[in-house]
């Protein structure tokens, strides 16, 4: 993906715009992310988590950016890898973590685990693949029905969901009728052990499929927090101007395998070494000590302070009681036998 394809923005213009506290408040979320996935991919090669894991790793500045500019007023929907967007829309490292460990005081009460966590204004994180935008276009709609015309519904897939049938389904039924929905396309390179462009057969994505369904397209930088944060400022602007939807792309690349038992051998060590070199968190970092608004020291005591948050939250986990056996069976509806 060259980069003269990615939305134009000054990064002087946000940085003035958002400033340096809120900025700072930006580079701690990333930092509580990134530990919280640390520690949670220990957690699990400890025997203490079960299921799947799948880390955000490496692709924190895309929403991270995109709460930043857009608020947490709107409604959100999510793939399984859904830690970062929950932690951003309210839910506590603590509560995350016992979810992850399937303890009562998890965010699910225990019975949802890595792939299904929830916070206000987020409606999943949901394990099947594509399934999730039909959920995020329904929300558009009731926004519209409701006529709030200041919200719209955010939904965040992988670059491998699009060709899933409902993912078009979806796109179809937004622009037919004029629903305010932001379909984030995270390409971050591989879909399960699959390179994209042996997966998909259109390239650049993003663009190609809003002009299939005559919607505007975007396309950011996933690594940069400027580029998206002024990205999704833009494209809700004109989503909430015009009441149709947009298809954005968001290119980045996760820093691990599809799940913790994906390995990643399938990529070279040179490659993801090179990818890594542009670190969301460390772009940030050295944007704001360029600008004299973060020193060495206190990005050390950041960094510190949000290892030592995940910490606790860890020990809070070990400490949580686990779930009654007979409580396995309550939020199951299922009709009684006639």
């Amino acid at each position: 993906m060259k980069k003269n394809r990615f939305f134009k923005s000054d990064v002087d213009q946000v940085v003035d715009e958002v400033g340096s506290a809120r900025l700072k408040e930006q580079l701690m979320k990333m930092l509580l992310i990134r530990h919280f996935e640390i520690r949670g991919e220990a957690a699990y090669q400890q025997g203490k988590v079960g299921g799947f894991y799948h880390s955000y790793m490496g692709q924190e500045a895309i929403q991270v950016g995109c709460l930043a500019a857009a608020g947490p007023e709107h409604w959100y929907t999510t793939t399984y890898r859904c830690h970062a967007l929950a932690m951003l829309l309210g839910a506590t490292p603590n509560e995350m973590m016992a979810e992850l460990y399937g303890r009562t005081t998890g965010n699910a009460k225990g019975l949802g685990g890595s792939m299904h966590m929830y916070a206000d204004h987020l409606l999943g994180g949901l394990a099947i693949v594509g399934g999730h935008v039909p959920i995020a276009t329904g929300a558009a709609f009731s926004l519209k029905y409701q006529k709030k015309k200041d919200l719209a519904s955010f939904c965040f897939l992988g670059e491998g969901a699009v060709v899933q049938g409902a993912v078009h389904e979806s796109l179809n039924l937004a622009a037919l009728w004029n629903l305010p929905c932001l379909y984030v396309i995270e390409n971050n390179q591989w879909g399960m052990g699959t390179a994209v462009r042996r997966a998909v057969c259109i390239e650049p994505i993003g663009e190609n499929l809003a002009k299939a369904y005559g919607i505007s397209s975007y396309t950011f930088d996933g690594q940069d927090f400027f580029n998206c944060y002024a990205g999704f400022k833009a494209a809700l602007k004109e989503v909430a101007k015009t009441s149709r939807p947009v298809l954005i792309e968001v290119i980045t690349e996760r820093f691990r395998g599809h799940s913790i038992s994906d390995p990643a051998l399938y990529r070279s060590k040179e490659n993801l070494q090179k990818n890594m070199e542009r670190d969301p968190i460390r772009l940030l970092k050295e944007a704001l000590i360029e600008r004299n608004m973060l020193t060495e020291e206190e990005f050390k005591q950041m960094d510190q302070e949000a290892k030592e948050t995940i910490l606790a939250a860890m020990k809070f986990a070990d400490e949580s009681p686990w779930p009654e056996l007979t409580t396995l069976e309550e939020g199951v509806f299922a009709p009684e036998e006639t």
